[in-house]
């Protein structure tokens, strides 16, 4: 079997899936229902997938409902990003204690959990992606980074469905992903049949589904899902124009639009918590009552925190205006220089989860 085959999984097998992926060695993490949202976490079994859900999102809105279908990946992104099992929001970098009168320091071990990410979408893959070029560049990687990038397959499921907030096609960055996964999943729902089309990507992928013995999709099944994705294509009505806007934005600093963001922003950091490309980190030592016993931890931050730019003497960047204006010229135009891409990637989450409903597409247009 080649890595590009398509094949044929039905939808009453799913579990199939469940049982092949434990039986290499992987914890299956994915989206399931909890608390109004999809979010991600470990799953036993498809029952526990957000099947018949669906979320309706518009700027400061995300609201979950009946799709009124039985497809398991009907819903469109929720607030939680890949990030926080390869980039842990917290992690003990190291720990030391006197013993005879000495210090002995101990580092702290880079976890690697062999986990397999189910429903990993184009957009998001992209951001992993992205990841990787902050973390695994040469010629320091980050090890706790490298060691979960390394351990984790990655099985994207295909959009067959957008939200009005996405724009991922003017980031080049889905809905649909066609490398860099290890198993692609199409969902594919009519009248008479409920199935999904499968393409491995990977020999790690292709190890997976050789468990399942699939059959080959047939010309028709392959159709049906390429019409599946085009549909998402087709509703996808926000766009982000990026022509230029990388020299607009880093040479308009004292733009009039900075101070007026500034009025609606809260600076809650929303947007830097759900983005799936956001890095912003802290390091934090704490020690015990005895003072025998002392951590160094590592753990998110946001550029929207006052302290972020502490520097001797105050924070660099104190007004909500210079935080914002770091934020989207980074995000836009900073990245550029640094990775040589761009650090958005379209998922359309921080307009979806700001408080306030700001627009990186509507405000990056006046610039």
């Amino acid at each position: 079997m080649t890595h590009r085959a398509a094949l044929h999984l039905p939808a009453s097998r799913l579990d199939d899936l469940f049982v092949a992926l434990r039986g290499e060695g992987y914890t299956v993490v994915g989206p399931t229902v909890r608390d109004g949202a999809v979010v991600y976490d470990e799953l036993d079994s498809a029952a526990e997938l957000p099947k018949g859900w669906t979320a309706r999102q518009s700027p400061g809105q995300y609201r979950l409902e009946r799709s009124g279908d039985d497809a398991y990946f009907g819903y469109v992104l929720g607030p939680q990003a890949w990030k926080k099992y390869l980039f842990p929001p917290r992690h003990r970098l190291w720990s030391a204690k006197i013993a005879d009168g000495r210090f002995e320091v101990a580092a702290g071990a880079p976890e690697a959990p062999r986990h397999a990410f189910l429903g990993v979408r184009a957009c998001e893959l992209k951001a992993i992606e992205t990841q990787d070029k902050v973390f695994l560049r040469e010629p320091a990687p980050d090890g706790v980074y490298a060691a979960r990038r390394a351990a984790a397959l990655v099985i994207v499921v295909q959009c067959t469905r957008a939200a009005s907030t996405c724009f991922c096609t003017s980031m080049n960055a889905g809905p649909r992903a066609d490398a860099g996964f290890d198993l692609a999943l199409t969902e594919v729902l009519d009248d008479d049949a409920h199935y999904f089309v499968v393409v491995a990507g990977s020999a790690r992928g292709a190890a997976v589904v050789e468990a399942l013995a699939l059959r080959a999709a047939s010309a028709a099944e392959c159709a049906a899902a390429t019409a599946a994705e085009a549909q998402a294509i087709a509703q996808i009505e926000r766009r982000l124009d990026t022509a230029g806007l990388k020299e607009k934005l880093q040479s308009q600093p004292e733009h009039p639009n900075w101070a007026a963001l500034a009025e609606r922003c809260l600076g809650c950091a929303n947007c830097t918590l759900v983005c799936p490309t956001c890095f912003c980190n802290t390091t934090e030592d704490t020690t015990d009552l005895t003072g025998e016993h002392a951590e160094r931890w590592r753990r998110m931050d946001s550029c929207f925190t006052f302290d972020f730019s502490y520097l001797h003497g105050g924070s660099v960047r104190q007004s909500t205006a210079a935080r914002y204006r770091h934020w989207l010229t980074h995000k836009l135009a900073g990245w550029w220089d640094q990775f040589g891409q761009s650090g958005c990637v379209g998922c359309g989450r921080c307009v979806s989860w700001c408080p306030v409903g700001i627009d990186i597409t509507e405000e990056a247009k006046k610039f």
